[in-house]
């Protein structure tokens, strides 16, 4: 979480010249040093957004203690969307540096000026906690200071393609050894990309300049479809059924695609209905190949079969999921459980054995603005993040069960006003849009935002 510090302008000034974090001066002594770092100690405090308002004088300051693993990254152009690449080098990493390949699509001024980005980012450090571990772990180390920060700068290659009209929403699977991403146009179009060769590019240098120089303007989607007549934001591939996706569109129309001999789809003309709104979000069952689940700006959350024709394959639906849009969904990989989030900024906890009575079994009032991004976490099925825009990124997990001795022990009524299930608020980005956990990487968090991209993984998850 971030500290709320107590500042003044002498102190923010006197911290441009020091070092660790801005609390040492370079021409005081030791003493002095210490005494300083103990007395800001004591002017630290917790923040809470949406509890606590920063006053004239205060300044955030983030907790570097707080996190392991934490890069920013720019684009240019923001990025509305985004999807994780599934690369070869190993399950469950947990070491540094990380390395993680992105596809994401931007939002530009003008239709002609969007690109769609794959982004190799590596060489991604962990934090200043996890150098200082490393160091007590490994004490012969003799480089110098400046080759080691030289060493360490995170890096990134970036291959990229023009796209006209901004990218709305994308998502890649692999078929084969082929990575396939699906872009949701604002121009009404949904677009399949194989993203073999912009792998290549950003995996080597030479192919790299082969690929600027002589393919990147001729990058074509494998396959579009026009029929949704309209722009959408919904979209999922399938983790049962290789190929097979659902796109969703504003015209509360979902129209489902299957994958044919040849590297070719056939996309049924017969919609899915049953929304009377925009369809927001779209999540395929991780267990049943014929199900997914579906949300609408009509504030429903709906269970479809695709087993039955298009206009009788709704089979649940919990009306009134939310007080008003639901924007966004997420279907837990290991429980039966659908996270939900609206435009109230309420997150709701969905049990699929009692769906039909339509009433969540949690809900959260964390966030102060709508929720624009949840997702499980991909092994812990408990735990879950949720991005908002609020500007916050927070962590929950389900598992935690609320402490009476802590709570009364605690003279802080904005920490025992919070519940015990959230275990994180990252802040630092405005505008965020989207966010997704690393499958390969333990706990690391990536998020898109107007502001840019984070990489992170905190001390919580």
């Amino acid at each position: 979480m971030a500290e709320r510090k107590v500042s003044t302008c002498d102190e923010q000034q006197q911290s441009d010249q020091g070092e660790d974090e801005g609390m040492d001066d370079d021409f005081e002594s030791e003493e002095e040093d210490e005494d300083m770092e103990e007395e800001d100690e004591t002017e630290k405090k917790v923040y809470i957004p949406g509890k606590q308002s920063v006053e004239e004088g205060e300044e955030l300051v983030m907790d570097q203690q707080a996190y392991r693993l934490y890069h920013e990254a720019q684009t240019g152009a923001p990025c509305l969307s985004f999807d994780i690449i599934s690369d070869q080098l190993g399950e469950g990493r947990t070491e540094f540096p990380v390395t993680v390949f992105l596809y994401a699509g931007t939002q530009a001024d003008t239709a002609l000026a969007n690109r769609l980005l794959l982004m190799k980012m590596y060489n991604l450090h962990g934090t200043s906690k996890e150098k200082k571990e490393q160091e007590e772990s490994d004490s012969d180390s003799e480089s110098s200071d400046s080759d080691e920060e030289e060493e360490r700068k995170p890096q990134m290659e970036l291959a990229m393609c023009p796209h006209f009209g901004g990218v709305n929403r994308l998502r890649v699977t692999s078929l084969g050894s082929t990575q396939v991403a699906a872009v949701w146009s604002e121009k009404g179009q949904v677009e399949l990309y194989d993203l073999q060769k912009q792998l290549a590019a950003v995996s080597d240098s030479q192919a790299l300049a082969t690929f600027l120089k002589e393919e990147q303007q001729k990058i074509k989607p494998l396959f579009s479809f026009s029929g949704h007549m309209t722009e959408g934001f919904a979209m999922d591939w399938s983790p049962k059924v290789p190929g097979r996706l659902a796109t969703g569109d504003c015209n509360k129309n979902i129209h489902l695609w299957n994958m044919q001999e040849g590297g070719t789809w056939h996309v049924d003309q017969r919609p899915f209905t049953a929304h009377t709104k925009s369809v927001e979000d779209i999540q395929w069952s991780p267990n049943e190949a014929t199900v997914f689940a579906s949300c609408s700006v009509d504030t429903t959350v709906r269970i479809w079969d695709v087993r039955a024709a298009p206009n009788k394959a709704c089979m649940l639906t919990a009306s009134q999921a939310h007080d008003s849009d639901v924007n966004v969904i997420s279907w837990n990989q290991n429980e039966p459980f659908i996270v939900s989030g609206g435009d109230d900024g309420v997150l709701k906890i969905w049990d699929l054995r009692q769906f039909q009575k339509g009433v969540s079994v949690a809900k959260f009032k964390q966030h102060t603005a709508p929720i624009t991004s949840v997702e499980w976490h991909p092994t812990d099925g408990s735990v879950f993040a949720a991005a908002g825009a609020d500007d916050q990124i927070t962590q929950w997990d389900l598992a935690v069960e609320r402490d009476q001795e802590t709570e009364e022990a605690s003279n802080d009524p904005a920490l025992t006003s919070i519940p015990p299930q959230l275990l994180f608020i990252h802040q630092g980005q405005k505008d965020i849009k989207e966010l997704h956990w690393h499958p390969q990487c333990s706990g690391v968090l990536v998020s898109t935002a107007v502001s840019g991209f984070n990489v992170f993984r905190t001390i919580s998850v």
